[in-house]
């Protein structure tokens, strides 16, 4: 069975900082929440099913997506995890008390969505909320002596043992071989037996993770920005799922160790509105399709390395969560669950 790990966002509780920005209890239930049909046929808004409008200070909420999620195949969630340098981090609290607490017994990964925070989440794209910046080799130390404490965690994801960590942006990292290199060494001394690290590499980007000191790549293709694939509706830039499903899966590239990131769908239109992107005539079907090739591109790898990355977990506000909706239910998971082979659990 292929290792399916789910990207998960933790903007599902207010924070100081979302309540100066957008308004006291902000989270990203509020844009979901209110979204509208900008044409005939767009599906919004989408209200979630059997996990409600949760709050995630909540350990039941917590621990009811982990049963969910397990319940469909998931091997675990790749948590968002924000370090704006300096040690500043934000919508820290969910994966903090998940590590304090040791609950729920869910395995778990990090990926570093190291970019800037602007206002184009919400329709404000000329406003910087926070910057991310990269203050020097001092801010690395923390920043991995944070990270140890996770990579310790006996549920924490590993591919031959060693920790897994994905980082977002590699781009923008000032030397991201001279990062690896020292978190490499750290975390020999630190006793562990390496690291697994991945680039996240968007949209046709084919550039070689492993000249930037990382293991492989996770192809994160959507949404996939196909011009001449798109279309105007009603003054909305819409794309047709079914054209586009052929290119979600990245083909092999001679010498890259890449892994596919495969998601149900997208519509961020609750977020930007008109200048939103939708993708349409998605289904559960088609998501079984797109699930079953990339399984079959994993297959032959040592088990370790059958890593198959979900966008997402529970990414409302862009049309793209596998949590249950109003509208499928549990569809997107049963799909995934065909499309991987896995066994439903009890």
């Amino acid at each position: 069975m292929v290792r399916a790990i789910a990207f998960y966002l933790p903007q599902f509780h207010p924070i100081p900082e979302n309540d100066l920005w957008w308004g006291a209890g902000f989270t990203e239930w509020t844009n979901t929440a209110s979204a509208t049909p900008l044409f005939p046929g767009h599906y919004q808004p989408h209200i979630p099913a059997d996990l409600g409008f949760y709050d995630l200070r909540l350990p039941e909420s917590r621990a009811a997506q982990a049963a969910l999620a397990q319940k469909f195949g998931i091997e675990g969630f790749c948590y968002y995890h924000y370090w704006f340098g300096g040690g500043r981090r934000l919508l820290e609290r969910p994966f903090d008390e998940v590590l304090a607490s040791g609950e729920p017994d869910f395995p778990f990964c990090l990926c570093w969505a190291n970019e800037t925070w602007a206002g184009h989440w919400h329709g404000a794209p000329d406003r910087i909320l926070v910057e991310q910046s990269y203050p020097g080799e001092a801010d690395y130390l923390a920043h991995f002596a944070w990270l140890l404490h996770a990579f310790q965690d006996r549920r924490y994801i590993t591919v031959d043992g060693r920790p897994l960590f994905l980082i977002f942006n590699v781009a923008g990292l000032p030397d991201a071989p001279g990062l690896c290199r020292l978190w490499r060494r750290l975390a020999d001394e630190a006793g562990l037996p390496g690291l697994c690290l991945l680039a996240v590499r968007h949209q046709v980007d084919r550039r070689d993770p492993h000249a930037a000191g990382f293991d492989g790549a996770v192809d994160m293709r959507l949404p996939l920005l196909v011009t001449n694939y798109i279309e105007v509706v009603q003054e909305i830039h819409v794309l047709d799922h079914r054209r586009l499903a052929d290119f979600e899966v990245a083909s092999p590239q001679a010498g890259v160790s890449h892994y596919p990131c495969v998601g149900p769908g997208w519509d961020n239109t609750p977020r930007l509105g008109r200048r939103g992107l939708v993708y349409v005539n998605s289904s559960p079907e088609l998501f079984r399709a797109t699930v079953s090739r990339a399984v079959a591109q994993l297959a032959g790898r040592p088990p370790d390395h059958q890593l198959l990355f979900l966008k997402a977990w529970n990414e409302w506000a862009e049309g793209n969560h596998l949590e249950p909706d109003l509208r499928y239910g549990h569809a997107w998971l049963e799909a995934l669950q065909s499309g991987t082979g896995g066994r439903r659990s009890a």
